[in-house]
């Protein structure tokens, strides 16, 4: 029997957290838990957590710069739980700049420190690793690309689990409603959807909402539907738009949508494994200069992880200034005609990308090899002292 404390920051590591949390109960019958994350962690668990992501996922550094108080009340929350909680170990779920922060302090206390989902070092920021090396006992990470990255560049054996995306939205599919059944649960007129995701923080929802709607409403035939962020508010949504808004249920708004307005992140991936034709869009400052400082900054030919993960563009990347109404509806115009050769190229990359993947069930994975790291620790320790 362990106690686990478990850090995520954003939705997206809310949801594989909650699956590693279930994953964890089921291979430590005894298992405890204390977390900073959200509902999908708290229903695991249930217990709530210590800090809710809605009060921790800021993006950028006037977001943060603005939240900092915040920001600074939440760091000390998570270093006075190792001390107070006396977890068996630490696990860290992407968000590097706060979950560094802590392991750090984990390792002066001398807990194990275990990171499942990679900071995407690979893209920006690759001084992190020399940090992540120093105080991460083991990384487990859910992308192929990942595991020779971190051996040639770094000099580090990293473990693949698997990708959890695979089987939690194979899962949620399974559940989907019909479309009319869909559609009268959430009061939708008969008409095909285009799909928004605009993203899961009040920073990406401002800055690409507004292109996406007015891209989508250049298809007057269809409908524009928002997937509603966890934490974020109706009324923030209504402030900028009266397109409806559907909450948990970005599955099911997917596989009944034509094809997806999506911001870059995992949200893409999401979208490609449900199948759904999409165009990346990720609006930021719109700023020329920026783009131009990030094509150099960055370390990958892509930004989207299906174009990372098939390792060719399967889906376009509308970035900063390039990311303008008419040029993301004359994207969408390509996908929407159930015949387009680009529709069908498309969903032929998806299926390249589900093959690179696996089928592997990664939270499972995960909590199996920290069960047993953690047992044959207490083993080399209980050796240690009867000597």
């Amino acid at each position: 029997m362990s106690k686990y404390y478990i850090i995520a920051g954003e939705a997206s590591g809310d949801l594989h957290g909650g699956e590693l949390i279930r994953a964890l109960r089921e291979v430590d019958a005894g298992a405890e838990f204390v977390f900073l994350g959200g509902d999908n962690m708290a229903e695991a668990a249930g217990t709530a957590p210590r800090v809710h992501i809605s009060d921790m996922a800021f993006m950028g550094f006037s977001e943060v710069l603005r939240n900092l108080n915040k920001v600074r009340r939440n760091l000390t929350v998570a270093r006075k739980l190792l001390h107070d909680e006396h977890p068996d170990c630490l696990i860290l779920i992407d968000y590097p700049s706060f979950n560094l922060k802590v392991a750090a302090e984990a390792k002066k206390a001398g807990i194990k420190v275990y990171y499942y989902i990679s900071p995407k070092v690979w893209a920006w920021k690759e001084w992190r690793v020399r940090t992540i090396k120093r105080l991460v006992d083991k990384m487990f990470v859910i992308f192929p690309f990942e595991v020779p990255y971190y051996a040639e560049r770094h000099h580090w054996k990293v473990e693949y689990v698997g990708n959890p995306s695979v089987r939690e939205i194979d899962k949620a599919m399974a559940e989907v409603p019909a479309l009319e059944d869909f559609r009268r649960e959430h009061k939708l007129p008969s008409r095909p959807v285009i799909a928004l995701l605009p993203g899961s923080r009040r920073g990406e929802i401002r800055n690409n909402l507004g292109v996406m709607l007015s891209a989508a409403k250049r298809f007057v035939q269809y409908r524009p539907v928002i997937a509603g962020a966890p934490g974020i508010e109706p009324s923030f949504y209504a402030a900028i738009t009266d397109a409806p808004v559907i909450y948990d249920s970005t599955v099911a708004l997917l596989r009944h949508s034509t094809a997806a307005l999506v911001t870059s992140g995992t949200a893409t991936l999401e979208a490609a494994l449900a199948s759904t034709p999409q165009v990346a869009c990720y609006r930021s400052n719109g700023s020329k200069i920026t783009y131009n400082i990030m094509k150099h900054l960055l370390k990958v030919p892509y930004v989207t992880l299906p174009n990372l993960i098939a390792d060719r563009q399967v889906i376009p990347e509308m970035l900063l200034h390039l990311c303008k109404p008419e040029a993301v509806a004359e994207l969408l115009g390509t996908l929407t005609p159930a015949n387009s050769s680009e529709r069908r190229q498309m969903l032929e990359g998806y299926s390249l990308i589900r093959s690179k993947l696996g089928a592997g069930d990664a939270a499972m994975n995960t909590a199996r090899a920290i069960r047993d790291d953690i047992a044959s620790s207490f083993k080399a320790s209980e050796a240690s002292a009867a000597q």
